[in-house]
């Protein structure tokens, strides 16, 4: 049995989740490798995964990204000045202007120009200038500002969100990685037990008291064992080479685990209850909700387009001419925009608009019943997995009292090894069972604390530690 496991271990552990598919499989790398072993408990674990995760680095990016544009829808609000200076040399060509020589003449008869007057002319001109524009009132761009508030809103709960899936990724990988530990830690219990079992039955049979068939027995059995602890070691190293990819640390850097597997039975919740709590904590609900809203101001934005805008401007700038002394210029203008007809367009756009609203308040409606999916399937699963955790404990109990018996029979020259190796086998079974169901029970525990939208706050409480 323990020779058939191992391959199906081996390439059960083979394909690893890999950072190209999902980014929170991987991070950005804080530190080199060492040669010292880092002790690494799980809330350590979860703060480097909060700080180096790359899910988490792309949505923090995310959310810089959105306040940035509304910065920039904020500047409609804000006046633009801009102040301008410059000095430079023109030349004209009268000619190209249209001053030909007949125009020339009949301002002569008027004008009396220079000695030498030509119809290249050139001058210095120096200038200097400040701008100002503001927009008074502008439906759009009021909407517009809405709008970005509400998609900053959503930007930061769907960071929040990630935060959560960062703590859930970093927990159940080092609670799998205890599971591997705890499957090493059996399986050399166990080879132990069945190397002392080949001593005993090689000096019994070279004493004469036991057959050669029994020690061909303990032999197998210690090297399937064998077999058995060199796929639990190679899973627990792919298992810690996950995790150091999740948290930021080199796939070379040593660490231990100081965290036991944890087990406590959780307080009975309804989904009544967890309901309240998920809707009030959810961070894809919340993100959701203020998608609404920016769809909304959306929507408002090209049904404002059929208001008018008013805006003003101006300047003023002091220009010089080849020295002949400088003057002040300015300008000062008041726009009022009125759209008389683009009703195509306008409508078009504010159809497009509500089309978006509707199929986001349609996401919105499903997300409640998805959630409430959710909670029930994740109470559901608790309660399994808590169920198999007693019937594991109580598998192991009697698998041990089972070949504790069966030795004193062997030992008693009652029975040969034949049975013994059984006892051994539902003994590996029954710990191995063991320590996933116990995995299993915590990653329920987790998938519940996710699922009411509070895993990053109360993953301590409900793992029991």
């Amino acid at each position: 049995m323990a020779l058939a496991a191992a391959p199906a271990e081996l390439c059960a552990q083979a394909l690893n989740p890999s950072s190209v598919f999902n980014p929170f499989f991987g991070s950005v790398t804080a530190h080199p490798a060492t040669d010292d072993s880092l002790k690494l408990s799980l809330d350590e674990a979860i703060n480097l995964g909060l700080k180096n995760n790359l899910g988490l680095r792309e949505a923090e990016s995310g959310e810089k990204t959105i306040q940035g544009e509304k910065n920039q829808a904020l500047q409609n609000f804000l006046p633009t000045i801009m102040l301008t200076g410059d000095r430079g040399v023109h030349q004209q060509n009268l000619v190209a202007l249209g001053f030909g020589p007949s125009t020339v003449a009949e301002f002569a008869k008027k004008i009396k120009f220079p000695a030498g007057f030509s119809e290249i002319t050139r001058d210095d001109l120096t200038e200097g200038k400040i701008q100002f524009s503001q927009m008074l009132f502008s439906g759009p761009v009021i909407a517009a500002w809405k709008g970005a508030g509400a998609a900053q809103r959503a930007a930061h709960f769907a960071k929040m969100s990630a935060r959560g899936e960062v703590v859930q990724q970093v927990a159940s990988a080092y609670l799998h990685a205890i599971a591997a530990a705890s499957e090493v830690d059996n399986a050399k219990a166990l080879e132990s037990a069945d190397q002392l079992q080949l001593d005993n039955v090689h000096a019994a049979h070279q004493a004469g008291t036991a057959a050669n068939l029994d020690e061909l027995r303990a032999r197998l059995q210690l090297q399937a064992q064998q077999l058995s602890l060199l796929a639990a070691q190679n899973a627990l190293e792919k298992d810690l080479i996950l995790l150091k990819r999740e948290i930021g640390l080199d796939p070379g850097q040593k660490i231990a685990l100081t965290d036991p597997a944890p087990y406590s039975d959780l307080a009975a919740q309804t989904p009544e209850e967890l309901r309240v709590i998920a809707f009030k904590s959810r961070q894809d609900y919340q993100n959701l909700q203020n998608q609404v809203v920016e769809m909304k101001a959306v929507h408002a934005v090209y049904r404002a387009q059929r208001l008018p805008s008013l805006s003003f401007g101006g300047y003023y700038g002091v220009s010089q001419v080849g020295g002949a002394g400088s003057h002040g210029n300015y300008a000062a203008v008041g726009t009022l925009s009125l759209p008389l007809f683009r009703e195509a367009k306008l409508r078009g756009d504010t159809d497009a608009a509500q089309a978006n609203l509707n199929a986001v308040n349609a996401q919105l409606a499903d997300l409640r019943t998805h959630i409430d999916q959710q909670l029930r399937s994740a109470l559901l699963d608790v309660n399994a997995t808590s169920q198999l955790v007693q019937v594991a404990r109580s598998n192991v109990d009697l698998s041990t009292r089972a070949l504790a018996d069966e030795s004193d029979r062997v030992v008693a020259g009652v029975d040969d090894n034949l049975p013994l190796v059984t006892a051994q086998a539902s003994l590996a079974a029954a710990q191995s069972n063991l320590v996933e169901s116990l995995y299993q029970y915590n990653l329920a525990k987790l998938s519940l604390a996710r699922a009411a939208g509070i895993i990053e706050s109360q993953y301590r409480d409900y793992l029991g530690r």
